[in-house]
């Protein structure tokens, strides 16, 4: 028997913010999952943007859930259509990232980046991103900031001391900042500025880590992140490079 074809609510739609890509808002009151909605959906155009107050199965990278009461979190996805090599389609996530920490500046927090694009404060998680490719031409990337709840060990831009605007004031502010961080991904010299700018804002340089990665766990000390978005660790005075991996900040004695 085969299964029964998964039933949507329509959506709330709106445009999106003069003058960029993003052409047409999708808005929910509850989804399981606005990654997922746009995947089902990726024949669509470059720009579409699903936007959630709750999702049923949200989900963050390496299989986890995200979790988060009605109405306490920015949670959206963007169905991207880049002109990118494929090697570098991940930096659309990092571009999706510094948007989401300009926007968090924008309201009174100044969170950093934990490798690859977690936006954290010390060392309490903010916000996750988690890229999927439903075809080799499109890409959806999705983005769960907290606002006004976080769980155990995390944190929002509430708690923070951040004041956000209304929810679709700060879509339109994320979206109208992520604009020029895609296009500035069209060029050799705006991807090396871009992961110039990523570098200063990594909170993961300098520390030691410990990498999760398929069969092994690995610590040293995390010295660059290259142009290609990778991962430069000194392992007992020899170089590893890592360039997928779940990192854990640990404590310098």
């Amino acid at each position: 028997m085969s299964e029964t074809p998964r039933a949507d609510p329509s959506p709330r739609r709106r445009p999106g913010p003069p003058g960029t890509r993003f052409r047409e808002v999708h808005g929910f009151e509850e989804l399981d999952s606005t990654n997922r909605y746009l995947l089902d959906v990726a024949r669509g155009a470059e720009g579409l943007v699903a936007v959630a107050d709750h999702q049923r199965a949200g989900r963050g990278r390496w299989g986890r859930t995200w979790e988060a009461p009605p109405g306490t979190g920015l949670l959206l996805s963007v169905l991207l259509r880049p002109r990118l090599d494929p090697a570098d389609l991940h930096l659309l996530a990092v571009a999706v990232a510094m948007a989401a920490l300009s926007t968090c500046v924008e309201v009174g927090v100044e969170p950093r980046l934990k490798w690859p694009n977690d936006l954290v404060v010390g060392d309490r998680k903010l916000a996750g991103i988690l890229a999927e490719s439903p075809d080799p031409s499109a890409l959806v990337v999705g983005l769960g900031l907290n606002v006004s709840w976080s769980p155990p060990g995390a944190t929002s831009l509430v708690a923070e001391g951040g004041h956000p605007p209304p929810p679709g004031d700060l879509v339109d502010g994320f979206l109208l900042a992520l604009e020029p961080r895609l296009a500035a991904l069209g060029s050799p010299e705006g991807r090396h500025e871009t992961m110039t700018r990523y570098r200063a804002l990594c909170a993961t340089l300098g520390r030691t880590v410990s990498v999760e990665l398929p069969g092994e766990n690995v610590v040293g000390r995390a010295v660059d992140v290259d142009d290609s978005g990778r991962l430069l660790l000194d392992v007992d005075g020899a170089s590893r490079t890592v360039t997928a991996g779940d990192v854990v900040h640990l404590r310098d004695h």
